[in-house]
């Protein structure tokens, strides 16, 4: 049955997933602040700063009235930069209040918030009222929007503590191109969305300096385990991590030049500076944020991270990227299983 379905954030994955739905017949309502944004959609069909050859279906209706957008929405997803995820919601809980909605909360926010190292589920929590919401469900996984957006086969994972609203979203989205499955893990899932962004970044410069497929493969594994080992700490299901959420999302986003992280550690590698990369990206690189709230959350919780610690210096104390790497290869020796 179509429903109402309000999206949140018209970058490059929150259009993408809304002209999906669209395609699945569903009807959608895309909200984004930028009123130059908004028209091209609704009069070109186009989004050319984040999607440049997506022509969206003439059915995606944009705004930049947020009410509007949720008014009778029985579902919202919400595809907004971690940083910028609790004023949203803020805004989102008084709208709700008034329209006296309670609909099914999605997020695809992948990141950690800078001081309180919250996860999103966690920040829609404090900021939507329980009453003004169905359930919180988190869809994560390997799924850069380019390829979704030419139907390339796509797995993701909707990970709920209740179970039938990790299904409903399961029903939502899949289609013969973009497949769902359910967990009830949303610490693994969110912890695995977060963190593979940081070794995404690291993969990335190893390429810029010349490293082949051996020193990616090396990076890939031992950046998942110390991913793994942050999330369990925190009460993570371990196998979560060899899931799409995990190693799958940790593996599209090391590998490809569509990871707006892996191509900024790239340019890193190449010698750029952090700033201009930062700059010229013209997007959030979320794992430059989150690489020094995961730092500073593990020393915290007392959780050994040596590549996350690696890229902190590099990012955030001007450490050279050769010193870096060398001091990660020179440490002791130790065993594989812990």
């Amino acid at each position: 049955m179509a429903e109402k379905i309000a999206v949140l954030g018209a970058g490059s994955w929150g259009s993408t997933l809304a002209n999906m739905l669209i395609e699945n017949g569903h009807s959608v309502m895309l909200w984004a602040r930028n009123q130059k944004q908004v028209d091209r959609l609704n009069t070109e069909h186009r989004n050319p700063e984040y999607m440049k050859d997506l022509v969206y279906s003439d059915q995606l209706v944009a705004t930049t009235d947020m009410r509007a957008a949720v008014k009778d929405a029985a579902v919202i997803l919400i595809v907004i930069p971690t940083k910028g995820l609790r004023q949203v919601a803020k805004q989102l809980d008084q709208l709700l209040g008034e329209l006296q909605q309670q609909p099914l909360i999605i997020h695809a926010t992948k990141g950690l918030e800078q001081n309180t190292y919250k996860r999103p589920s966690e920040m829609l929590k404090e900021e939507i009222a329980p009453e003004h919401r169905r359930g919180i469900v988190v869809l994560s996984g390997p799924s850069h929007a380019e390829d979704v957006a030419i139907k390339d086969m796509t797995a993701v994972t909707a990970a709920s503590t209740e179970i039938d609203n990790a299904k409903e979203v399961q029903k939502l989205f899949s289609n013969s191109y973009f497949r769902v499955y359910t967990n009830d893990d949303v610490i693994g899932a969110e912890f695995g969305a977060a963190l593979k962004n940081i070794i995404a970044i690291g993969a990335g410069a190893l390429q810029g300096l010349g490293y082949h497929d051996n020193a990616r493969a090396a990076l890939i594994t031992r950046g998942l385990a110390e991913i793994r080992r942050l999330g369990v700490a925190f009460g993570a299901n371990p196998l979560t991590f060899i899931g799409l959420s995990g190693v799958g999302d940790l593996v599209v986003t090391a590998t490809s030049k569509n990871s707006r992280n892996w191509r900024a550690g790239y340019q890193l590698g190449q010698g750029q500076k952090l700033a201009d990369v930062i700059e010229n990206m013209g997007m959030v690189i979320e794992g430059v944020y989150t690489t020094k709230a995961a730092y500073e959350l593990s020393r915290k919780r007392q959780v050994k991270m040596p590549i996350t610690e690696a890229l902190y210096e590099v990012l955030y104390s001007g450490k050279d990227i050769k010193d870096a790497i060398s001091q990660l290869m020179s440490r002791d020796l130790t065993s594989e299983i812990e």
